[in-house]
């Protein structure tokens, strides 16, 4: 290749130095130009350069931005953005209350352990032969006769209220 140097001179390729004092200048080397002609192209060619232009311009287009396209997208970054925001803070809400219903399950189940204990602890004391001398010696209570016993069958529920007094027929 041809290098220019100052005071308008150059180099060519096989280092020979030349002056550019004329007015029509000469390069040696493969920097020549060459005359190209057009090459023929078929209907096909010529179909493919029509749409490729149409691909040009709507790829033009699509890289135009006005003013509601940038509104647009805008808004649907912020819409985006927000909705993630609040994903994650639910996420993070039902991460602290699965927490929070673990730490009040392992409290349950030790109340409720507790609670048998003191219910077995508390049955355990209780003598029942023990109940049933202080009842009839000390407190006066005696066995029912087979007349003071009265059946009855209930619709509605466990228990029965008494609103008045029981026929004795």
């Amino acid at each position: 290749m041809a290098a220019l140097h100052e005071m308008g001179t150059y180099r060519s390729r096989n280092g020979q130095r030349h002056s550019q004092r004329n007015t029509t200048t000469y390069i040696d080397g493969n920097v020549v130009r060459h005359i190209q002609t057009a090459p023929n192209r078929s209907p096909q060619q010529k179909n493919r350069t029509r749409a490729s232009v149409n691909t040009r311009r709507n790829r033009e287009r699509a890289l135009n931005m006005t003013m509601p396209y940038v509104v647009f997208l805008t808004a649907a970054t912020i819409a985006t953005v927000f909705l993630c925001v609040n994903y994650l803070k639910l996420q993070a809400a039902g991460t602290t209350y699965r927490k929070e219903i673990a730490t009040l399950e392992s409290q349950l189940s030790t109340a409720r352990l507790a609670n048998d204990n003191a219910y077995e602890d508390a049955v355990s004391s209780v003598n029942m032969e023990n109940v049933k001398e202080i009842a009839v010696k000390q407190l006066g209570m005696v066995y029912a006769d087979e007349g003071q016993v009265i059946t009855y069958n209930s619709q509605d529920g466990d228990y029965i209220r008494q609103y008045g007094e029981i026929p004795t027929e």
